[in-house]
């Protein structure tokens, strides 16, 4: 499988029975996998007429209470940011692709992590947050796709899988681990029909004295307890590291190619990967900084997740960035040769 078919796939083994979407590549694989499975599986597949479109009809599929996704790259989410903060509003579950592309504007088609802003900030209108993981590889890509669905219906929120065009496009081996679903809370909210009950409300407006502000207050108290408790990352070879690379999703593959092959030369240089991008492994970070040691953080873009390093070391070890934008992609002996200056 690719990785979008695999996200696809591992979608409707977690019970995903609604996708809506637009075709842009480079994640067209994954509404053509969704287009064919989900009639087998009982679901429905809708390629709606837009990107916006294609929000609001997973909005309405969360608020009856079935599992939705929807999938786009970095323009096609663009279009889908006030839908996003509609949700996040809403408290509607829902999970949102985005194998990201060049930009900004129309951009290329190749690789690109230039949305770590746009996912990990809110890149919609409001105070909300979105809980956004990376995948590094298609294992997570299938893990981590089962896992966002149970965790968008634990917090009533949206999650975002913040991959890239390469992830979208390679192959490799993986386990198709099964699904096992965890005891969540039945969905009493949802819009289920009330024959037998008080009608439920779905509504992000909130008109009443005071009232938004008491839900911003609760939408705040639930990203504390998802900074709390959904904290992700992955360390490679820090226990003696004075030299720390801090790198997310495609990028972290290319960096640990240079950190091994340092390694194999003396050098104390180690990789630091963030699995969840928000919440961010801020505590972690800050408790590797500190004495000698540096970091560097890598990235397809010209300098993002570097601010949120930068926050989390808060000035106990110097913070370097490299990175290239407009989908260039880093090889392993670039970074080799930049590192090598650097040490």
């Amino acid at each position: 499988m690719r990785g979008n078919e695999a996200i696809a796939e591992a979608a409707i083994r977690a019970e995903c029975r609604f996708y809506a979407g637009y075709p842009i590549t480079p994640q067209n694989e994954i509404p053509e996998y969704m287009a064919h499975r989900m009639p087998a599986v009982g679901g429905t597949f809708i390629q709606a007429e837009s990107e916006i479109a294609a929000i609001n009809m997973v909005y309405g599929a969360s608020a009856c209470g079935s599992r939705a996704m929807t999938s786009s790259s970095s323009p096609g989410i663009s279009l889908k940011q006030e839908g996003i903060s509609f949700l996040a509003a809403a408290e509607l579950p829902a999970v949102i692709v985005n194998m990201q592309r060049g930009g900004p504007g129309l951009g290329n088609i190749s690789a690109s992590q230039a949305d770590y802003f746009q996912a990990v900030k809110g890149g919609g209108h409001g105070d909300y947050r979105l809980l956004v993981y990376s995948p590094y590889n298609l294992q997570e890509c299938w893990d981590l796709t089962m896992l966002s669905f149970d965790k968008a219906d634990e917090y009533r929120a949206p999650v975002m899988i913040l991959g890239d065009a390469v992830l979208g496009q390679m192959m490799e081996p993986f386990s198709q681990t099964p699904y096992v679903k965890p005891d969540l809370p039945p969905k009493t909210w949802a819009l289920g029909g009330c024959k037998d009950r008080e009608p439920n409300v779905v509504k992000s407006l909130f008109m009443g004295e005071g009232e938004l502000e008491q839900m911003n207050y609760k939408l705040a108290e639930k990203y504390r307890r998802m900074k709390e408790s959904e904290v992700k990352y992955q360390e490679y070879m820090l226990d003696d590291a004075d030299f720390i690379v801090v790198a997310f999703g495609v990028s972290a593959r290319i960096a640990l190619s240079a950190v091994r092959r340092l390694r194999d030369t003396g050098c104390k240089i180690g990789l630091f990967r963030p699995i969840s991008l928000f919440p961010f492994p801020e505590r972690r970070l800050h408790d590797l900084a500190g004495g000698k040691t540096r970091f560097l953080t890598v990235e397809l873009n010209m300098g993002q997740m570097v601010e949120d390093v930068r926050l989390a070391v808060n000035g106990k070890s110097e913070v370097l960035f490299y990175g290239r934008p407009g989908g260039s992609l880093i090889t392993p002996e670039e970074l080799h040769e930049k590192i090598s200056v650097l040490l």
